[in-house]
């Protein structure tokens, strides 16, 4: 039994200090999942959202698979429940768009052009949501395809097919971007 998991099972009796030692190990990974899958401006709020499911779950906690690897499928889950919601609001927004704007409280701001890590997470949005997963949980993440195949409930040849993919999509994305730059940079006037 790896580390984490031990501690996921100490956790599981509900010492306040083991959950703080929990928290802190996992922290990390669960934020950076929930930034990549969904955004960076909810990415607290979701991770939060996480550990609360996770410490209702803790105590069914079979050890089928690593901790690791059960937080991120319950992390995943969290971010796939915020994007359906996100989805059902816009189709309200467009059914009945005066209704919807009198209660919209939640406005994502655009991300700055100059950081590199917004510019990836952009891109990262615009790839289907199991791509995008496989290729956040492999490749920046750093999980193998099986530990990643667990998460998203599919064998390591799919994660590995997503993920390849994914590669694709992104360096389509990244030579369309440099066109349109370079095709703006090459008209003189287009400047004005």
């Amino acid at each position: 039994m790896d580390e984490l998991t031990t501690l996921a099972v100490q956790a599981s009796r509900g010492e306040p200090s083991v959950m703080a030692s929990f928290i802190r190990a996992t922290q990390p990974q669960v934020y950076s999942l929930c930034a990549y899958l969904v955004d960076k401006d909810s990415a607290e709020d979701l991770a939060q959202e996480t550990y609360l499911r996770i410490f209702r779950a803790l105590p069914d906690f079979r050890r089928e698979s690593s901790a690791r690897t059960w937080l991120l499928s319950i992390t995943r889950r969290v971010c796939m429940d915020e994007l359906r919601r996100r989805i059902r609001r816009r189709r309200r927004e467009t059914l009945v768009p005066e209704f919807s704007a009198e209660f919209d409280t939640e406005l994502p701001g655009p991300p700055e052009a100059d950081d590199d890590q917004a510019e990836i997470r952009e891109l990262l949005t615009q790839l289907p949501e199991d791509r995008r997963s496989a290729f956040v949980l492999t490749q920046i993440l750093g999980l193998s395809y099986a530990e990643a195949g667990d998460i998203c409930g599919c064998p390591p040849g799919t994660i590995g097919s997503r993920v390849a993919r994914a590669r694709a999509d992104l360096i389509q994305a990244l030579e369309r971007g440099t066109s349109r730059r370079t095709e703006m940079e090459a008209r003189p006037d287009a400047m004005d």
